[in-house]
């Protein structure tokens, strides 16, 4: 089993009933008496929802932060400048019937007055439901799981991954529709939030919503754009029905940086980096090891599930070399050769192959960013490849690639965000050789709203899969991934949807490709 699952109706009460709605509010207990408006210090402060994240088998994140006014220019959601008490429980049931941990925690407004739980011995492989009280008002209650125990025998687990969610570019319905899906996991693998002022970065066909604020730069602009998209019903839905485990790219700070060098010469780079860092763990479900120091955060980590699975989450910007070649597309490019260059940093490079070396999970996922594989969108021997992507730290690459066969590391599967679009591919010992050993698969996924609309095929696609004969898949639709975990097979879904550019658009599954245990290699169903 992936971890106990409510019937359909109760557990959909939390998507269809709207309890992840700014407002909404679940009370059974009487100490924690239904709100009423006008009553109390504070406006209702719970404008942003609830989530959780990072699961582990006695413990899981839980979170929230408090923004009556969640727009506000100063990033502090209208706060008062003083500390706020926070109650919070943890129950079996969402009735709160059964409340098996609970206590007061103080939100302080240096941290934004955001709320970082993590309440310990809870039982593995378990479901519960949370919620917060300040004064008389109640947030919206959540659902979360914990992993299971690290021998534990999983027979199943339903997850998905998302990346690029552009506020401006569509509605954030995928997410809904993700939540519907009934997931006990779901990775978000970068680009939860773009820093872009209004009118900056167009899609096709024109934008159907604004950024509040000026591009991001300072504190109170990140504070303020991670609120406004926290604000949308569809993201507080996916939130509150399952654990995040969240990792960032490069928009959560500025387009295209690595490590610190950013896009163009900026000389408040560090300043603009360390205020994104801080706004962005303020923000998400994260445990006190990714509390920022200065320009560093630690988001690489590992998740167990069971004898499942483990899921090694990379961090591919803070430690990288400067893009090759002045960045973009390009051809014949030899700095991107280079040997001593590093997508990950020799640290994370060493923590992943020692990782994957002790992993004792039927599957080694790794949740990362960039395009892993290569893809080459010119025909002949130089060929033209992206210098963000790891065609542009080709050594970086291999040096995993011989590590995680040297080590024997199990079904290793790699999923990928950032591109926009679906794709599907079978990782090869030489990319320029069909015939070589197939060593693990890629699996990446479209964007949530990113680009508009899309369509279902390009012609730019479909000449990178001809060029490409490890790539088995292309959309370029909206939507996300859908996954099915068990010991035999690992069974991806990409799940898109029509439009973004209205709300409320279906979801359906375009294709669907088998991964068995012990024979890396796609298969389509």
């Amino acid at each position: 089993m992936s971890g106990p699952t409510l019937s359909g109706p109760t557990r959909r009460s939390l998507i269809v009933g709207g309890l992840a709605a700014a407002g909404a509010v679940v009370v059974s207990v009487p100490s924690w008496a239904t709100p009423t408006v006008g009553r109390g210090r504070l406006p209702y402060p719970f404008t942003l929802g609830v989530a959780s994240g990072d699961p582990a088998p006695d413990s899981v994140v839980l979170w929230t932060r408090l923004a009556p006014e969640p727009l506000a220019e100063d990033g502090l959601g209208g706060m008062p400048s003083r500390v706020v008490p926070v109650h919070w429980q943890l129950a079996e049931d969402e009735r709160f019937r059964r409340v098996v941990r609970q206590g007061t925690v103080t939100a302080r407004p240096e941290a934004a007055h955001s709320v970082h739980v993590e309440p310990q011995g809870l039982q593995p492989g378990r479901e519960y439901f949370y919620r917060f009280r300040v004064g008389d008002h109640v947030s919206p209650t959540g659902r979360t799981v914990t992993a299971p125990a690290p021998h534990a025998q999983v027979a199943a687990l339903t997850m998905a991954f998302v990346s690029c969610a552009q506020y401006e570019h569509g509605y954030f319905t995928a997410y809904r529709r993700l939540a519907e899906d009934e997931p006990d996991l779901i990775l978000h693998l970068g680009d939860y939030l773009y820093e872009y002022a209004k009118d900056t970065y167009v899609a096709p066909g024109g934008n159907v919503r604004d950024h509040a604020g000026p591009e991001t730069v300072t504190l109170a602009n990140y504070r303020q754009r991670h609120a406004q998209y926290k604000t949308d019903a569809d993201l507080q839905t996916a939130h509150a029905t399952a654990p995040f485990v969240v990792v960032f790219d490069d928009h959560e700070v500025e387009n295209n940086w690595a490590d610190e060098v950013p896009e163009q010469p900026d000389p408040n780079f560090l300043a603009r980096r360390a205020a994104a860092f801080q706004a962005y763990y303020e923000n998400m479900p994260l445990r006190r090891s990714s509390i920022p120091r200065g320009i560093d955060m630690q988001i690489y980590r590992r998740i167990g599930w069971g004898r499942l699975a483990t899921f090694h989450m990379l961090d591919t910007r803070q430690y990288r070399a400067d893009q090759a070649c002045g960045d973009g597309w390009r051809r014949d490019c030899a700095e991107r050769l280079d040997p001593t260059r590093s997508i990950t940093g020799a640290e994370q490079e060493a923590w992943l192959l020692d990782g994957l070396a002790r992993s004792r999970g039927t599957w080694n996922i790794i949740g990362q960013q960039v395009f892993f594989s290569q893809r080459d969108r010119l025909a002949g021997p130089q060929g033209e490849h992206s210098m963000d992507a790891w065609d542009g730290y080709v050594a970086s690459r291999e040096r995993i690639l011989r590590g995680w066969t040297r080590v024997g590391a199990r079904n290793p599967v790699v999923l990928t965000g950032d591109v926009h679009t679906h794709w599907a591919s079978e990782i090869k010992a030489d990319f320029d050789d069909p015939d070589s050993a197939t060593l693990g698969v890629e699996l990446v996924t479209t964007s949530i709203t990113s680009g508009g609309d899309g369509s279902d095929t390009t012609s730019s696609g479909e000449k990178i899969k001809a060029l490409n004969p490890h790539i088995k898949f292309f959309n370029n639709q909206r939507g996300y991934v859908r996954a099915r975990i068990t010991p035999e097979e690992l069974r991806a879904d990409f799940r898109v949807l029509p439009y973004v550019t209205r709300p409320d658009a279906p979801v359906t599954t375009r294709a669907s490709f088998v991964v068995e245990e012990g024979r890396p290699g796609l298969h389509a169903v």
